[in-house]
């Protein structure tokens, strides 16, 4: 998905550019010590947003750029809190999706869905400047928060790595040096929602102040398990608590300390998703049927994820200069236990469990699931100087290092296999690196004319050793080939806990035995492996289990020619090294003291990297980062209206996106006599062009009687200008894994609607007993394509009996093939209401989100006879009372 450079870009950019603010109406009760009482705004001021955008505190409507600042009270208001992907409602352009508790966030298109050990955001999440590599558990950051930023396009002078699409910064609430004080507040809601949340502020002599907040929320699952194994709770329960403290020392003016460290845990039965392949195969497109409606079995979904960390930020002001230095570590321990399923209800389908008399019923006691743990360490070191922020020439320059170990772990098996019986990747060193030195100013050159400028060099590395490939058993019995029980319940993976991981001189049957025992840390009840194999380490014989519950009367002991121990996962290892550099030109230009004139071009990156290895004995093939150049030209205009203020702002981007990576093929094995390709493998290459263009508009209106009306359109378009990859739909293992080829020239880019637009009224009126807020937003989506492929028909090929080779075998549609990958367009409606007491200590507030109800499917994963769609929340609502003191 990439393009080289146009000058001619240019012409298609609209003079004019965008930003919607979140100026919010005061949705939540301030602070009565901070705030004495919450008023209605004055009818003929527009609040300004400060943001941080730039690395420096500017009014949202000075920025020479894209951005959005939504306040912790609207976010609330609308039923968003402790739900961080939910924010998307208000950003156009913006989309969101958790797989396996990463948030993957994409901005105009751009982005990444790779979450493996190798894969990077595309774009950088953030918690008060510090960034975040692996954004999991990201949403239990989002309490006590003062805002959350959204900086659209590349940011790699300001932001550096993956910043590839943009920038996402939750801004947390700082200490008061001033006013003691703080808040509880409690909630209920529909799917036996339950939370609460508090926040203690404690000045410490006028010079220092400490903050303290929590939260804890419970929540039932969207999903509904639809099928016979009543025992098992769907996946999408939620049980998670969180604590953060802050610290803030300020003696005079020049020297600032602030230091926050922070936990989340998240429990409950993992990240849910729903499974379309069987019910587009039988002939139901996915919006016509309840994605809603799993039908469970096998293993019972947990997770368990713990997230934490510290971050410092100092800072002396020496007067011409200022001395800055930000560090940062965050630790992240996530395990989970997919809930495995069958697939979607669809009408008719029969879901009685599978017997001799209903051959076609589903096999509830089947346990073939997935087994994920990631840990990963990271920390950041910058330090920056600044110039004064009154000087004709403001510059800032600095050197910044980040540093990532992980050890990950993630164990697919399937129970009852036969001749193969998982696969495993275990890493247990996997590190990241990058270093950058960068400079950005701008340049006074009148009073209303002002040139930016800016340069970051980066060179990054990674790494990787471990293990990764199949656990392989081949045991033909009397009646056929004999199946393997592999994770019922009680079975529990080694992951790091292996003894070794070392497994270059590994051939023997009973060495390679002895490695696939070691990667099962306890044996399932039913499980037959150590049965079988248990022996063979030993140099004794394959054991043989007649097991009704795995074969019935057609598979019998003894075993039959010969047995053995096909295969185990090979040895892992990798390692690339990038260097880049990002930058950026443009002007400013105060058309009067009320309008802002900008023009902008920047460059971004997401990090590049490393595949598999195929062959011990080769360097595992490299792919390299990711780049876009943006065009962007701008107009931010305030005006008065009726006696007060408002605004509108517009603009026109054009991105040209180069080495763009896609999933392509790999020969992994050869004919030694006649070299012919016999096995094939996905890999990551930078195969990609890709262009997006668009306009985007905004504006805030106010009106008599303190109503509030925000507007913010964006109409886009992208093309995949070159790219011609493997189609993994077409992917077929009795050829060695081979697939068609697919030319994605002319598709649309993922995730990337052609028009979105929202419409924010908000309105406060002052009663006798206290002040009523409440607020309505709309956000219109169009259909979206949600992979690559655009519901392209899928090619499936096949080997020739007679000569071997690789040929066409049919055409089918992409639903017919079981892969529709189309969203329809969308309208969701969200809704709050507040009361606040006179005294402005209480507030009651009810709140709906998605009031319409409509499913909307934010991702998709699909794979050779995969296709699982991730979904927004569901129809939600609730009540919340706050206490501030």
């Amino acid at each position: 998905m990439a393009s080289h450079c146009r000058q001619h870009a240019l012409a298609r950019a609209i003079f004019a550019a965008l930003i919607t603010t979140a100026t919010a109406l005061p949705a939540a009760a301030q602070s009565a010590q901070e705030e004495g009482k919450t008023e209605a705004r004055d009818a003929s001021t527009l609040d300004a947003v400060i943001v941080t955008v730039e690395r420096r505190e500017q009014d949202l409507q000075k920025y020479a750029g894209t951005a959005q600042a939504i306040s912790a009270e609207d976010t609330r208001a609308l039923g968003i809190n402790n739900e961080l992907r939910n924010i998307q409602a208000l950003v156009p352009g913006m989309s969101m999706a958790n797989q396996e508790g990463n948030l993957e966030i994409f901005i105009r298109g751009v982005g990444s869905s790779n979450n493996t050990e190798l894969g990077d955001p595309g774009a950088a999440p953030h918690i008060n400047g510090a960034y975040i590599p692996r954004p999991r558990g990201l949403g239990g950051m989002f309490y006590d928060v003062e805002r959350v930023e959204i900086n659209k396009g590349p940011q790699g002078t300001l932001r550096g790595r993956n910043a590839l699409a943009g920038t996402l910064n939750i801004i947390t609430k700082r200490p008061d040096l001033e006013s003691s004080g703080g808040y509880v507040q409690a909630e209920a809601g529909n799917r036996d929602h339950r939370g609460g949340e508090f926040a203690l502020n404690m000045p410490l002599g006028g010079w220092a102040a400490i903050r303290v907040a929590g939260y804890k929320v419970e929540k039932g699952s969207s999903f509904e398990n639809a099928g016979r194994m009543q025992a098992l709770d769907p996946a999408g329960i939620q049980d998670e608590h969180g604590a953060r403290v802050s610290f803030l020392y300020q003696p005079d003016d020049k020297l600032s300390v602030f230091a926050m460290a922070d936990m989340g845990k998240e429990g409950g039965t993992g990240y849910p998703g729903a499974t379309v392949y069987t019910a587009a195969r039988a002939g139901y497109l996915p919006d016509d049927v309840d994605l809603r409606k799993v039908v469970y079995r096998g293993a019972q979904g947990t997770l368990d994820s713990t997230n934490w960390g510290a971050q410092t930020n100092v800072s002396y002001d020496f007067g011409p200069v200022a001395l800055e230095y930000n560090a940062s570590y965050r630790d992240v321990d996530y395990r989970q236990t997919n809930a495995q399923s069958e697939g979607i209800l669809w009408p008719d389908r029969n879901i009685d469990p599978v017997s001799p008399t209903n051959p076609g019923g589903i096999d509830y006691d089947n346990y073939s699931t997935q087994y994920w743990m990631t840990q990963s360490q990271s920390y950041i070191h910058e330090l920056r100087l600044s110039s004064a922020d009154d000087a004709r020439l403001r510059w800032t320059t600095g050197l910044f290092h980040f540093n990532e170990d992980q050890q990950v772990g993630y164990l697919s098996l399937v129970d009852k296999g036969s001749w193969y019986s998982g696969t495993e990747f275990t890493m247990p060193k996997v590190n990241g690196r990058s270093s950058a030195a960068f400079a950005d100013g701008t340049f006074d050159i009148n009073d209303r004319l002002r040139l930016k400028g800016g340069l970051r060099y980066t060179q990054e590395e990674k790494s990787r050793y471990g293990i990764g490939g199949n656990w392989a058993l081949g045991l033909p019995g009397e009646g056929g080939d004999f199946a393997t029980r592999l994770g019922t319940p009680g079975f529990v993976p080694a992951f790091m806990k292996r003894p070794n991981f070392d497994v270059s001189n590994i051939t023997s049957q009973a060495d390679m035995a002895r490695f696939l025992l070691q990667g099962i840390l306890a044996h399932g009840r039913n499980d037959t492996l150590l049965q079988q194999i248990g022996n063979v380490p030993n140099g004794g014989a394959f054991g043989c289990v007649d097991r009704p519950d795995i074969g019935g009367d057609t598979i019998d002991c003894p075993y039959k020619d010969w047995v053995q121990v096909s295969g185990i996962p090979a040895q892992q290892f990798g390692r690339s090294k990038f260097n880049f550099t990002d930058w950026r030109v443009g002007f400013e230009y105060d058309v009067s003291d009320d309008s802002l004139l900008y023009g902008l071009i920047s460059s971004g990156h997401k990090a590049g990297g490393f595949n598999d290895t195929f062959d011990p004995q080769e360097i595992p093939e490299t792919f390299k980062p990711e780049s876009i150049v943006a065009y962007e030209i701008g107009s931010k205009n305030s005006f008065q209206m009726l006696g007060r203020s408002s605004t509108f702002n517009a603009s026109g981007f054009y991105y040209d996106y180069s080495d763009q990576v896609f999933q392509d093929l790999a020969v992994i094995a050869t004919n030694p006599t006649t070299g012919e390709a016999t096995g094939y493998s996905l890999v990551n290459r930078n195969v990609g062009k890709s262009a997006v263009y668009g306009v985007e508009l905004e504006s805030v209106l106010r009106f008599p009687g303190n109503v509030m009306l925000n507007l913010n359109a964006l109409w886009m378009d992208s093309e995949i200008k070159e790219g011609v990859v493997a189609d993994v739909r077409s992917q077929n293992y009795d050829a060695g894994g081979a697939t068609s080829l697919i030319d994605l020239s002319g598709n649309e880019l993922p995730l990337a609607s052609k028009l979105t637009f929202n419409a924010r009224l908000q309105h406060t009126v002052e009663l006798p007993f206290g002040t009523l807020d409440w607020q309505v937003l709309a956000s219109y989506r169009s259909a979206y394509y949600l992979t690559q492929y655009n519901n392209r028909d899928v090619q499936f090929i096949r080997k020739d009996a007679a000569s071997g080779e690789i040929v066409s075998d049919r055409v089918e549609t992409a639903q017919q093939a079981g892969f529709p990958d189309r969203q329809r367009a969308r309208t969701t409606v969200n809704a709050g209401i507040g009361l606040t007491s006179l005294d402005g200590h209480w507030r009651v507030e009810a709140w709906g989100n998605n009031l319409l109800d409509n499913d909307i499917s934010q991702k998709a994963l699909v794979g050779s006879g995969i296709n699982v769609r991730f979904l927004n929340d569901p129809r939600s609502y609730g009540v919340r009372l706050r206490y501030q003191f």
